[in-house]
């Protein structure tokens, strides 16, 4: 993917969509910012990072997995577009309304976000996704999310803070490495 597509989607979903209104101020701040519930709107330089390895294509299924805000679900549903389908999963109640009120403010209705169950890591049930987006960091890699990948599927991760790149290729998973990154953690 081009950084083109990636600078569309950033210019198509503003980032001040998806913050507390108190920190609207802040949306071009090239840091994390606060949403509360110990969970943060990523960096949006790593945001971008992220997306250009996860390599979103128009048409695919991407599962955003620690949606937060709903600012990554937003800019998943521009790259994949209509037809296309985004679904978020967030662990906490409060941010999985915050950030269905938050993309409501654009017009996807081919992204939700859903709230995950607790003890069940993505969505299984939905599996395989061509794309698995994940914004909180875990300790090692997670393999019941490797398993959501489909065919040619790419998932991106920070794991014991490195970003990963996971490929599924012919049968089997292709991991690489690209930089140091923090996060919150992934529970």
């Amino acid at each position: 993917m081009g950084a083109d597509r990636v600078a569309d989607a950033f210019a198509a979903v503003p980032r001040e969509w998806f913050l507390p209104e108190s920190a609207r101020a802040r949306a071009a701040h090239d840091g994390p910012i606060e949403i509360g519930h110990g969970q943060t709107n990523s960096q949006p330089r790593t945001v971008a990072a992220m997306l250009r390895l996860l390599d979103v294509r128009p048409g695919q299924r991407v599962l955003d997995v620690g949606s937060g805000s709903g600012w990554t679900t937003g800019l998943l549903a521009h790259l994949v577009g209509p037809e296309g389908e985004v679904r978020g999963v967030e662990l906490e109640p409060d941010l999985v309304a915050f950030g269905r009120a938050n993309l409501a403010r654009g017009d996807w209705t081919w992204a939700r976000i859903d709230p995950t169950e607790p003890g069940v890591l993505g969505d299984p049930s939905g599996a395989p996704y061509d794309r698995i987006l994940v914004s909180a960091e875990a300790r090692s890699l997670p393999a019941e999310l490797v398993a959501q990948l489909g065919d040619a599927g790419r998932m991106v991760a920070p794991v014991d803070g490195v970003m990963l790149l996971v490929e599924h290729v012919a049968g089997s998973a292709r991991v690489s490495r690209h930089g140091r990154y923090r996060f919150v953690p992934l529970r």
